[in-house]
């Protein structure tokens, strides 16, 4: 799943990104606010973690720039003002949850993990598919109880799909969710192709159906029977 984290203090993004990182997460970051803006207006992120003080703007106009676009990406703001005032407008203004600085890098990873499965996921820790069990907690596949081993970027991979299930998703929009600000380290997408035959592969030893559809022309398709 992919994040921004929209924060100056550049130590404090570093480590944030890097805690998340370690949490199998695809992290860009922004340092001021007319980046940050750049980034909401091309990409959808699982979570933003926003910080309300910025150099040349504020988090508050992010949020409102979010809800003005009608984006549903998750917001965790940040901030070293407590006050209340602050995360009632934050929290009008479409922000799913508050976290007062300084904090404990595993509970902002707690909250932020919160978030992705209320707004993506229903509330549920694990996605039952057919005979597989999707545990976003565990970040495991089971086949009833036998795992399914899959590579990060395999397991990003679904998790991405299964979120989008039923809908088209272009090539470039699933490196660039997996990828984030790396994806430039790439001349062409012949990688992701590789990865979307071994997920294919090991879902279908799993007993699977096929799932992963490719729509010619436009991108993939993650087809579940209603």
């Amino acid at each position: 799943m992919k994040l921004l984290i929209i924060e100056d203090e550049k130590d404090l993004s570093d480590s944030i990104r890097q805690y998340l990182a370690l949490e199998q997460y695809t992290c860009e970051v922004a340092y001021e606010f007319e980046s940050a803006l750049d980034k909401i207006c091309l990409n959808e992120y699982a979570c933003i973690i926003l910080d309300i003080t910025l150099p040349n703007g504020s988090g508050l106009e992010i949020l409102k720039e979010l809800k003005r676009q009608g984006k549903e990406d998750g917001v965790l703001i940040v901030s070293a003002r407590n006050s209340p005032d602050d995360k009632i407008v934050g929290l009008n203004l479409g922000a799913d949850d508050y976290l007062s600085k300084p904090f404990h890098l595993p509970e902002l990873g707690a909250r932020v993990a919160a978030i992705i499965r209320r707004k993506s996921f229903s509330g549920q820790n694990q996605i039952v598919i057919d005979h597989l069990t999707l545990d976003i907690r565990d970040k495991t596949l089971k086949n009833n109880e036998e795992a399914v081993p899959l590579t990060r970027k395999e397991y990003e991979l679904l998790l991405y799909f299964v979120s989008n299930k039923n809908r088209v998703v272009t090539k470039e929009a699933i490196v660039t969710h997996l990828w984030g600000d790396d994806v430039d380290m790439a001349d062409n997408y012949d990688f992701i192709y590789s990865h979307i035959k071994n997920l294919r592969r090991k879902l279908a030893e799993a007993g699977c159906p096929e799932y992963i559809k490719a729509v010619y022309g436009m991108g993939y398709k993650f087809s579940i029977p209603s």
